[in-house]
């Protein structure tokens, strides 16, 4: 197996919140993720320690265009990168403005702070795989796993044994348990089940999480994992179904988490934090109640 890195991107000066991981190839680094562009600096800094600069990286390996995942692309392009990522998301970055926009309407005056910068990337330099393409770069391969259910947009890359799962794999802080990100617009209850199974036919022994790290014991994290997926989906239905406006479900649905986490024994405030700044509640009830919306209407 390659040796693998992963990169503690410090975002929002918090540890432990959002990675990146370095992949050693016999043709250099490969970048598995890139986090949003506000931590460029640590990004810089983590691969300084590693012996590279960032135009060194001349692949990276996308799961998903969120912006805390891939916020900062377009710099490692600007450098001459090939950027590989879902077909449904390249044209996005291909041309961000509506992900921007959408962004800044949830975000506000938060926006830069959060993420930094984002400009377009040259359609010459985005390579869309198809699902179960192997792609071969310095003797290590590559293999796409489409795994929507998070987002349309989804890409498992899986590398031998192990598997980088973005945000399909939930957010899993070290000391704690696994939560699944259900941000809007694109949860998806059924597909996300399916491509936990599909991860698990995959023969992953272990899982790399971008919140945050390492998984040596894949099967009853993804079992976990479709479990709470499924008790926070049936926990929103009633109050999607009796009208209350996401607003007054937000602070319930918090406590809700805050009271799951605390009865597995998570009561270090640290920890919480880093919960919150991955994986923002508010955001939750946002993204299912969505998804209640578009399947009850589809009946």
């Amino acid at each position: 197996m390659p040796p693998i890195h992963l990169l503690d991107l410090s975002f929002q000066e918090t540890a432990e919140a959002i990675a990146a991981f370095v992949v050693e190839t016999d043709e250099g680094p490969v970048l598995v993720e890139t986090g949003p562009h506000s931590t460029w600096p640590h990004l810089e800094g983590a691969l300084h320690k590693l012996g590279y600069r960032p135009e060194d990286v001349r692949q990276v390996l996308l799961t998903h265009i969120h912006l805390d995942h891939a916020g900062a692309a377009w710099a490692f392009a600007k450098k001459g990168a090939v950027i590989h990522v879902h077909p449904v998301g390249a044209p996005h970055l291909a041309h961000p403005d509506k992900l921007l926009h959408s962004a800044r309407r949830i975000y506000q005056d938060q926006m830069d702070t959060l993420w930094g910068q984002m400009e377009p990337i040259a359609e010459s330099q985005l390579h869309t795989p198809a699902d179960g393409e192997e792609i071969e770069i310095g003797g290590v391969v590559f293999r796409a796993l489409y795994t929507p259910g998070h987002a349309t947009h989804h890409i498992a890359w899986q590398v031998g044994a192990d598997v980088f799962t973005g945000d399909v794999g939930g957010v899993r802080i070290p000391g704690g348990v696994v939560m699944p990100p259900c941000p809007p617009p694109d949860i998806h209850i059924e597909h996300w089940l399916e491509s936990i199974a599909r991860i698990k036919q995959a023969g992953a022994e272990r899982l790399w999480l971008t919140h945050f790290g390492p998984v040596d014991e894949p099967v009853p994290h993804l079992d976990a994992l479709a479990a709470r997926l499924l008790d926070w989906a049936n926990w929103m239905r009633p109050w999607f179904e009796s009208g209350t406006p996401p607003e007054e479900v937000t602070p319930r649905f918090q406590q809700y988490v805050q009271e799951q986490l605390r009865s597995e024994g998570i009561t270090d405030p640290q920890v919480l934090q880093r919960y919150e700044l991955a994986n923002p509640a508010w955001m939750s009830v946002w993204g299912l109640m969505r998804y209640w919306k578009k399947k009850l209407a589809r009946g």
